[in-house]
């Protein structure tokens, strides 16, 4: 119950339909066991007299009862079908607003099958829950209070007889429904496992197909779907066992009424109407008494359902600002000078890093740090080549300066600002990247690429209001990104031009083609920061040689800090940071550092001859 009751704040826009509804169908369930009053009094009356004026009176009164109870019921199912199905809506809303805020080092942790299941499968649980479970489990409950009550007064010999399962019930079932709800959230994670490596399946179909791994993948993807079979049919030899206990007792307990009730008939301590009206109010409880088992595996469902939703949404989101993080706090108070500038702080500083260190949240406690005491300073308008081995921080430090992680031990500047007092919107409107892996969205290439500018959502956002000069400025911007990363060309070339839907993760196209997408995202908005990650890596020497000089314009407006792994990416840059172990153990300009520093020389052997040959050109 606890589980199930944090669902109230999503029910409660709509509780005055809930509980009409719910109202409604205790009213039509209430109505089903006044039928059996009415049939007493046909039996003693007009059957018993010969009457058949009387016994068509009581048939109709029997029909216009049934009419009533089916319409209320309908009235009840028209009541709740638009209200669940926005209470589903707004779940699902607000999950996806909260996985959006969540910190990158959530989702490095949690498989993607495992948060689709809960956004699709858990959420269809619940709205299945709150439609019929929730309802008839008080619907049903109701009805067997009142029918026991009514069989009490009827005869209360008999009704006691039919109670007497009622303690053994209650004692099998909460042993059973204990049992099935660790197997029902033993099922749902599976199926999350399951998701995920279907997820994975489709968007690795190359690989797969490329290493002819296809027969090893349907292996594994089969013992995974015998988990899932063995927990389900655990979960059904579980349910079959309350059907059982559920269906007998409540049977054993009807015969032995009849036969008791029988026996008085004959003796005449007990009239026909009366026995027959007992039986059918004993028989009219029969169904909310068998479907209490199946409510109930299907409310433990939903209890698990609701524990794997709100454990994403317990989740803590980024603390968008300083004020939502002491220990950034911390950190830009001890900078401060005491006329409240820090250190540094000057207009048009550029980016600082200042004592930076890292370490990844999941790490073991006794691995060294990522970043140690990182301090760097690229000045405003400079470009900055950060180089060093596989492994050694590259990415991690590019990836704190938009604020995907935040630093564990010192700061970070953007012009004077400490990083840390900037909300994520206000970082991320100033920094643009370009990621190592160019992902790309279902979307259009437009799409995909004004997304980057600064309050923008989609290029399809502009169709409406605001069309005229926004839509022209728009238009110009992709035009111009396009043409920096050389994309022009190709985007023109397809079917549709920028309009045209490149699919999922953008496969249609080729690595390069998606490169090149991602650079334009990264410029278009004409960021005061740019971060690139290897920009380059996918392209050809001709389109290489291209994309470098109408970059090198960009890079000329831009504090720039770009990850290079080839000679020929260096030569953007107007000085490099070499890093080493987590720390910058030089800075310099390429001449120097080759001259200079045995470890760059090293990395950049085989490319040395190269660089002096484009650097003369």
């Amino acid at each position: 119950m606890r589980s199930l009751l944090r669902l109230w704040p999503f029910l409660r826009p709509v509780r005055a339909r809930f509980f009409t509804a719910a109202f409604v169908a205790v009213l039509a369930s209430c109505i089903g066991l006044v039928i059996p009053v009415v049939l007493k009094w046909l039996v003693d009356g007009p059957v018993a007299a010969r009457d058949p004026g009387g016994a068509w009176l009581g048939g109709g009164y029997l029909a216009l009862l049934g009419v009533a109870e089916a319409a209320m019921f309908g009235l009840r199912r028209w009541l709740v079908a638009r209200p669940l199905a926005a209470v589903e809506a707004a779940m699902r809303e607000a999950l996806y607003r909260h996985l959006q805020r969540l910190p990158v080092a959530f989702h490095d942790r949690w498989a993607s099958g495992q948060l689709l299941s809960r956004a699709t499968t858990d959420l269809s649980l619940l709205r299945l829950f709150l439609a019929f479970p929730l309802t008839f489990l008080l619907v049903n409950g109701t009805t067997i209070v009142v029918g026991c009550v009514i069989l009490l007064v009827q005869r209360w010999s008999l009704g006691l007889v039919l109670l007497a399962p009622v303690l053994p019930l209650m004692v099998l079932c909460s042993v059973i429904e204990a049992k099935y709800a660790l197997a029902a959230r033993r099922a749902q994670d599976q199926l999350g496992d399951l998701t995920t490596v279907v997820e994975e399946s489709v968007l690795g179909i190359r690989i797969t197909k490329g290493f002819g791994r296809h027969r090893s993948q349907a292996r594994a993807f089969k013992r995974l779907t015998h988990r899932v079979r063995t927990t389900e049919l655990h979960k059904a030899r579980l349910l079959a066992w309350i059907w059982g206990v559920i269906t007998t007792l409540p049977e054993i307990a009807i015969g032995t009424a009849l036969v008791l009730g029988t026996l008085q008939v004959a003796d005449g301590a007990l009239s026909a109407g009366t026995l027959v009206a007992f039986l059918s109010t004993a028989l009219a409880l029969r169904w909310p008494v068998d479907s209490i088992g199946f409510l109930l595996a299907m409310s433990n469902e939903a209890a698990t359902a609701a524990d794997r939703y709100f454990e994403v949404l317990d989740e803590e989101p980024a603390a968008d600002t300083a004020t939502g993080d002491k220990a950034a706090g911390d950190r830009a108070v001890s900078k401060a000078s005491p006329d409240g500038t820090g250190s540094g702080e000057l207009p048009g500083d550029g980016l600082r890093f200042e004592g930076v260190e890292f370490r990844y949240p999941d790490s073991a406690a006794d691995a060294p740090p990522t970043l140690r005491g990182v301090d760097l300073h690229i000045r405003s308008g400079e470009t900055m080549a950060l180089v060093g081995a596989t492994g050694s921080g590259k990415t991690t430090l590019t990836a704190l300066v938009p604020r995907l992680y935040d630093p564990t031990a010192g700061r970070i500047t953007l012009d004077g600002r400490d990083l840390a007092t900037l909300g994520r919107e206000e970082a991320r409107t100033l920094v643009s990247v370009a990621f190592e892996e160019p992902t790309l969205f279902s979307a259009t290439v437009a799409d995909n690429v004004l997304m980057a500018r600064s309050g923008n959502g989609t290029a399809g956002d502009s169709e409406g209001e605001g069309r005229g000069d926004g839509h022209d400025e728009e238009e110009a911007a992709l035009s111009r990104a396009l043409e920096v990363a050389q994309a022009d060309g190709f985007v023109r070339a397809l079917p549709e031009g920028a309009a045209t839907q490149v699919g999922e993760q953008g496969l249609s196209l080729s690595g390069g083609q998606r490169q090149r997408l991602a650079l334009a995202r990264a410029v278009v908005g004409r960021p005061r920061f740019l971060i690139l990650d290897d920009p380059l890596s996918a392209l050809d020497v001709h389109t290489e040689a291209l994309v470098e000089a109408a970059l090198r314009r960009v890079l000329a407006t831009t504090t720039a800090l770009v990850v290079a792994h080839r000679p020929s990416t260096v030569l953007l840059a107007d000085r490099v940071a070499l890093l080493s172990d987590g720390r910058i153990s030089a800075v310099g300009t390429h001449h120097e550092l080759l001259r200079d520093n045995a470890e760059y020389a090293a990395l950049m052997s085989g490319g040395g001859s190269r660089l002096e040959g484009e650097e003369v050109r």
